[in-house]
């Protein structure tokens, strides 16, 4: 037990020594850390991101992704890539951890964001942990600039996405929405109906194309021809990747909203 002891405390000192500089190579195990990691870091930085990272499917960052080493999702698949910093989202993997600490590799668990404020706070969390302060504060400056310029009267709008579901009016995605200057509509369970469209249809219908390819049977309604005279109001197509982590991706997308709905 002494001789274990011994090496858990030299492991832990060698992860603090580590975090006191730069970490050279780190993985991130979470796509929305990924997509974090892929904005932040510099490129020599990045050991590994997920699998999901480098789909084009999943993000919008996929080619950049597809530079490095790929993994599972598990500590034991990052192994090989040597890291000194893992990152991931969420929490609920204390002996995971516990695992990497012994190993001597440092490790940044980033909560879900549920507010505006919140996404900045791992912007900064993780760029300070990069020591790519200048990188995250950009970023958080382009969020500001966002909020500063915030349209004072949102248009009445429904996110739709696959199946007819939509977004709480009250979540991180509305509060992007806002920024564009939508407010989302709050919907019974968060799902939409062809009634709801044909009584009152919202005055912008924002479509997210996210896997338009895999549509579900549920949703095929929206392509009848009473669902289309249904959508009086004016409906946008939106990169459905930008929200599935409503990070800072979305800057470029609510951004190009503005524009979209100006004209």
């Amino acid at each position: 037990m002494r001789v274990f002891a011994s090496l858990l405390a030299a492991s832990l000192a060698l992860a603090s020594a580590r975090a006191e500089t730069a970490p050279r190579r780190v993985a991130s195990l979470n796509l929305c850390t990924d997509e974090l990691l892929l904005l932040l870091a510099a490129p020599g930085q990045i050991a590994s991101v997920t699998h999901l990272a480098q789909q084009e499917a999943e993000t919008v960052l996929w080619r950049q992704a597809r530079r490095y080493a790929r993994n599972d999702g598990s500590l034991l698949s990052v192994m090989a890539a040597r890291p000194d910093l893992v990152v991931t989202m969420g929490g609920g993997a204390r002996d995971r951890s516990r695992i990497a600490a012994r190993l001597g590799i440092a490790t940044l668990d980033l909560p879900f964001a549920t507010s505006l404020a919140e996404v900045a706070a791992n912007i900064r969390r993780l760029a300070a942990a990069l020591d790519r302060r200048r990188a995250g504060a950009a970023l958080i400056d382009r969020m500001n600039a966002l909020i500063r310029a915030r349209p004072p009267a949102p248009r009445d709008a429904i996110w739709l996405g696959g199946g007819g579901r939509t977004l709480p009016a009250g979540g991180l995605e509305a509060q992007w929405m806002a920024l564009a200057g939508l407010r989302q509509r709050a919907m019974r369970g968060d799902r939409v109906s062809l009634e709801t469209l044909l009584a009152q249809p919202p005055a912008i219908l924002l479509r997210s194309d996210y896997r338009q390819d895999q549509v579900s049977n549920r949703e095929r309604w929206l392509a009848h021809p009473a669902a289309r005279r249904a959508q009086r109001g004016r409906t946008i197509i939106t990169d459905g990747r930008r929200w599935t982590c409503m990070g800072p991706l979305l800057i470029d997308e609510i951004e190009w909203l503005r524009r979209e709905i100006g004209r």
